[in-house]
């Protein structure tokens, strides 16, 4: 089993910064392949950014690609995603995603079965 805890969500005006952790434990970390999505009041479920199990592959939505950074401290056993110039339109929970898999990034919520709490994110217009 995979335990996974964000943290870093909060309150920030547009054109801000934060950073979002997930920690893992309770499994080698370094066989997970993690994501990112985030769910907003009365929308689905989507697909943020992703990186593979060795860091060497990422994938990101059109929506933050340019503005947000998936990276992973095996070290640390933790994922991070860096989101600048944040927008309104970013507000959402944002939840942290694993899955045993030593190939490419994935981007399809469908395929992890290791799930975090989630951390909410606001931007202010």
């Amino acid at each position: 089993q995979v335990q996974l805890v964000e943290s870093g969500g909060g309150l920030v005006q547009a054109g801000g910064s934060l950073r979002l952790s997930c920690a893992a434990s309770g499994r080698t970390f370094s066989n997970l392949a993690m994501g990112w999505f985030r769910q907003a009041p009365g929308k689905e479920r989507e697909f943020v950014a992703a990186i593979s199990w060795n860091g060497g592959s990422t994938l990101y939505a059109d929506s933050v690609k340019g503005r947000f950074t998936i990276s992973r401290a095996i070290a640390k056993n933790t994922v991070y995603l860096q989101m600048n110039s944040l927008k309104p339109e970013d507000t959402a929970v944002y939840y942290c995603a694993g899955r045993s898999y030593t190939g490419s990034a994935l981007p399809l919520s469908s395929v992890y079965n290791y799930w975090g709490q989630g951390t909410q994110v606001t931007v202010s217009s």
